[in-house]
């Protein structure tokens, strides 16, 4: 259960957010283009950050570069 201790995992590194131009879901709400976000986890499509809203999200790598 990995999400119940996200935020005090240590930080993997640090990625920079390139655009915010989601093909479905919404996420110019809680991503800013060129800001650096924390990476908490990592799959092979997705980065789990910590977020503008202060919480933990999985958004696509498309919207990152490292």
């Amino acid at each position: 259960m990995i999400h119940l201790e996200w935020h005090e995992r240590k930080t993997i590194k640090q990625i920079k957010c390139v655009h915010t131009k989601a093909k479905k879901y919404i996420v110019n709400h809680v991503l800013t283009p060129e800001k650096l976000y924390d990476v908490k986890n990592e799959t092979e499509e997705f980065y789990f950050i910590v977020d503008n809203s202060g919480k933990v999200g999985g958004f696509y790598k498309e919207y990152f570069t490292e």
